[in-house]
């Protein structure tokens, strides 16, 4: 988008749009889980927490890796996605402020597209508590850049930025702005390690579509002022395939010993 608003979308509208976060938000790419869980040294025996899972888009891809997999979301509608989808992982109602789960009681954090809504002193004390000594936090983020091929043309755009401006600035310009590193540096947490991989990903007119109204900021919007722009975007934008290049960013840490 070329203009965002500046005062921010909630955090919590995603239920909203629970069913478009489903079908239009990507996979995570295997070879960057893979090489976080080298790098964490974790083992299948392990039990993780996907934390602020969602409709369960990671969570999915952590059950056949490990043992056992809690999958914390706060959102009923968003959790009752991720137990139709991913019903071998065991779903928790909960938040990052407060992990019902006992102390010292898993060897791995993640959480994937959520970090910096919750990223606070707290939070990041709440997630050191439930994890074992040495336990393992890795954090990750889709980006993506360019524009999309074919392109949709200037009054998509404007529409958009409409409907941005009504609903607030999304939750990326909280991830470039890097602030959700502070609470780790003040923290118990090592090191921050890093790792990129890029892709390209390919999404038809509806998927694009559930994509955008899944965004906090159209999320966050009346039922009415949603259908109202999925109308105008249906007979603006073509129904064909369209690409798009997405920088998918991982981040890893530990707790010191």
């Amino acid at each position: 988008m070329r203009a965002l608003a500046e005062r921010s979308a909630p955090p919590d509208a995603f239920g909203n749009a629970a069913r478009e976060y489903e079908l239009g938000r990507p996979r995570w790419p295997h070879e960057l889980i893979d090489l976080v869980v080298r790098e964490l040294e974790l083992t299948v025996d392990a039990t993780v927490l996907d934390l602020g899972a969602g409709t369960g888009k990671l969570t999915r891809d952590l059950v056949p890796r490990f043992a056992q997999v809690i999958a914390v979301e706060p959102d009923d509608v968003m959790r009752e996605v991720l137990e139709e989808v991913v019903p071998e992982a065991e779903a928790l109602a909960g938040s990052a402020e407060a992990i019902p789960l006992d102390a010292d009681s898993v060897d791995a954090v993640f959480s994937a597209e959520a970090f910096h809504w919750f990223a606070s002193d707290e939070t990041v004390a709440e997630i050191a508590r439930v994890l074992r000594p040495g336990g393992g936090f890795a954090i990750f983020w889709n980006i993506e850049f360019g524009e999309p091929e074919p392109p949709m043309g200037e009054a998509v755009e404007s529409l958009l930025d409409e409907a941005f401006a009504r609903g607030g600035s999304p939750g990326l310009p909280r991830v470039l702005s890097g602030a959700w590193r502070e609470p780790l540096e003040r923290s118990s947490f090592g090191l921050l390690h890093e790792a990129t991989s890029e892709r390209e990903v390919v999404r038809d007119r509806e998927r694009w579509l559930a994509t955008m109204l899944s965004v906090s900021s159209i999320a966050s919007q009346s039922d009415e002022e949603r259908l109202a722009l999925a109308t105008r975007l249906r007979e603006l934008v073509p129904d064909v395939e369209y690409r798009w290049r997405i920088r998918t960013i991982a981040y890893w840490t530990r707790l010191d010993a």
